[in-house]
Formats: C-alpha cells, structure tokens, sequence
C-alpha cells in the first residue's frame, strides 16, 4: 500500500509548488487552506515538513507553538490513518503573500538541496503501517515543540522534517535517520526537563523554605 503522502517518481518537486503558489498576482494573502488545497495527495509530508523546518531555523520567540498546533492536527491524522484535514481556525490563518514568499525563500534553498538526495528507497519504512507509527512520532515531537522548553526545539523540528521527507519521497532511509534523530531529541528534552524540574525543586525546597 502506497503511503498517502507519497509522490510519483518524477512529478513537480515540492519546492517548485511552494515557489508557485507565492507568485500568484491574484493572492494578497496566502492560508493554510490553501497550502492545503495545492498540494493534494501530498499534503501529510509537504505540510508537515512546512510546519516543522521552520523551527531548524532561527525564528523569533513563540514560533515553535504557532505552528506546532497544525503539526499535532496532522501528526494525529497521519497516525490514525485518516486523510489529511485541518479545522477552519486552523486553516484559515494566513500571511501577506510577501512573507509567505520571504517564509518559502528560506525554506527552499534546503529544500532544493535535500531533493537532490531523496529517492525511493527501503519503500517498506514508507508504507502502511510504518506510515503510521512516523506519524506517531511526529505528534510526539509536535508536542514536544509546543512547550516552551529552553533549546527544545530544534531536534524534534529536524527529526520531523526528516520524517516527513522521507514519506513524501518514498526514502526509507530518511525516515530511518529520522528516527534516531527523534530519538536524541526525546531524550535532550527529557534532559532539559529533568533539569527544570530539579532546579525548580531546589529553589522550593532550599531557598523558599
């Protein structure tokens, strides 16, 4: 069974459809619904990794819970195996067609660079129920993303993407290195919060009392 958010071999790359959809005269605004609309079948993997990839990158405070509530809405779908859908709060947010363009410039060079490496391949990491268990993960890094954990953001971010990657070009081995990267990223933000909450605990019990 092909995953739902896998693309045919030599189909429009996800960056050139970004690109696209940014150089419509006609839009003054671009939501996530339409985001939603453009890219079809391949909507889990492209918006998952729209959401995620962001967060690699320098961002400015409380980015990482904007988009983290779209990432946990498909993260879940594409655990349960439903297809992909975002409530109307959610995809009726938008941005002036001139940040999207300047979102989507960043995004893109990295983008183009990691299409270059992407191929089908270990298709059986890709599939049914693989696709689901990714999507398991993913909603557990998108929670992850959503507390304002100090330095908690970028791992899970990376994971997720490389995840998302990998199902939409059917790459096993991307979904492979996501994996081990979720894992480093569960257990840095386990790290952090052991250290709050010691901390936390030490400043109640020896300083407070």
């Amino acid at each position: 069974m092909t995953p739902p958010n896998a693309r045919p071999v030599n189909s429009t790359p996800l960056s050139e459809l970004l690109l696209a959809l940014g150089q419509d005269p006609a839009r003054e605004r671009i939501t996530i619904g339409d985001l939603l609309a453009s890219l079809g079948d391949r909507a889990f993997g492209a918006l998952i990794f729209i959401f995620a990839f962001p967060n690699v990158l320098p961002t400015p405070p409380g980015t990482s819970t904007l988009l983290g509530a779209p990432l946990v809405f498909l993260a879940a779908q594409l655990c349960l195996g439903w297809q992909p859908w975002l409530p109307a709060l959610v995809a009726q947010r938008s941005m002036p067609r001139a940040d999207y363009v300047r979102l989507v410039g960043r995004i893109c060079p990295w983008l183009v660079r990691a299409e270059r490496l992407l191929q089908p391949r270990w298709s059986g990491l890709t599939r049914s129920p693989m696709d689901n268990v990714v999507g398991l993960v993913c909603l557990v890094l998108a929670l992850l993303l959503v507390l304002p954990i100090p330095l908690g953001n970028v791992l899970p971010a990376l994971a997720i993407s490389l995840l998302a990657l990998g199902l939409l070009e059917r790459d096993g081995l991307w979904v492979l290195a996501g994996f081990v990267t979720a894992a480093a990223a569960m257990a840095l933000v386990s790290g952090v919060v052991f250290a709050i909450v010691k901390a936390a605990i030490y400043f109640f019990t020896k300083v407070l009392i």
